[in-house]
């Protein structure tokens, strides 16, 4: 019987020291993601909170010029899945630390290779860096409680974005620049030969970044060619014709897909045909 309980009291020792008591975190956990250009950039950081203390400046938490580890806890990581240039300076793809020092009207931001530092900031070797640039920090109009990070302001060529840290009354934004161009012609060169469906991607691509635009009608006709009824093929083709200043085929395209959008009973490719139709009158 003795046995037993002390087997017993053991067993009810170590669930206690297993067990703990979950609340929520001072800082908790966030993340970020977006893809710029055909990059895949994602943020994790951790929140830490005001509480009605003074962050950033004379007498605060983290004075002007001081590092900051740009977060709580393990500090925050950045990761591209390729390679990048962020504020115009090339950084290899994969993952960094992100570190800053605040300033009253600039901050330095760098990029930082040795994840295995976290968020000690006395463990900082410049010679890990592969980034350290300067940016202009923007006043908020309303404060921010909570530490946010974000990815904003992509571009209309999907070419670059912004991401933003923003805590207290100030915003810091750097610019992130991914370039594309390569992987796209080399993806249309590749696809194209084995799926001529392709061709009407790859056409579309052309005529929407201002290149070849007879290219771009070509491959585009290829696809309408075996696709006669697909409204959204003729359009685009009516757009290439457009673009060769061949208006009597632009409108003769544009007319069959409005008149096919309209039996299919699709409005946006109706209104899309007679704005084209009007721009060729």
């Amino acid at each position: 019987m003795k046995k037993l309980l002390r087997i017993a009291a053991l067993a009810l020792m170590g669930f206690a020291a297993n067990a703990q008591v979950q609340t929520p975190s001072p800082s908790p956990a966030g993340s970020v993601s977006s893809v710029v250009g055909l990059t895949d950039v994602k943020i994790d950081y951790f929140r830490p909170r005001l509480k009605g203390r003074k962050v950033f400046g004379d007498n605060a938490m983290y004075p002007y010029g001081t590092i900051w580890r740009t977060g709580a806890n393990s500090g925050t990581k950045i990761s591209f899945s390729d390679d990048v240039k962020v504020e115009g300076i090339a950084v290899p793809k994969g993952e960094y630390l992100i570190f800053t020092w605040p300033g009253a009207t600039e901050w330095t931001v760098a990029l930082y290779k040795d994840l295995s530092i976290g968020g000690y900031t006395n463990k900082y070797d410049k010679a890990q860096e592969a980034a350290n640039f300067k940016v202009k920090s923007r006043k908020l109009t309303t404060p921010m409680e909570t530490l946010t990070i974000s990815i904003d302001d992509i571009a209309a060529d999907n070419k670059s974005a912004k991401v933003s840290i923003a805590w207290e009354n100030v915003s810091v934004p750097f610019t992130i620049t991914a370039d594309y161009e390569a992987a796209v012609m080399k993806s249309i060169e590749a696809n194209t030969k084995v799926n001529p469906n392709n061709y009407f991607q790859a056409g579309v691509y052309y005529l929407d970044n201002g290149k070849d635009a007879k290219q771009a009608l070509e491959w585009i006709t290829l696809a309408a060619d075996a696709n006669p009824k697909a409204f959204w093929i003729l359009y685009q083709k009516a757009r290439a014709q457009k673009a060769v200043n061949d208006k009597k085929g632009a409108l003769a395209s544009a007319n069959a897909s409005l008149e096919i959008a309209k039996a299919q009973g699709n409005r946006d490719y109706q209104t899309m045909n007679e704005d084209l139709i009007k721009s060729l009158k």
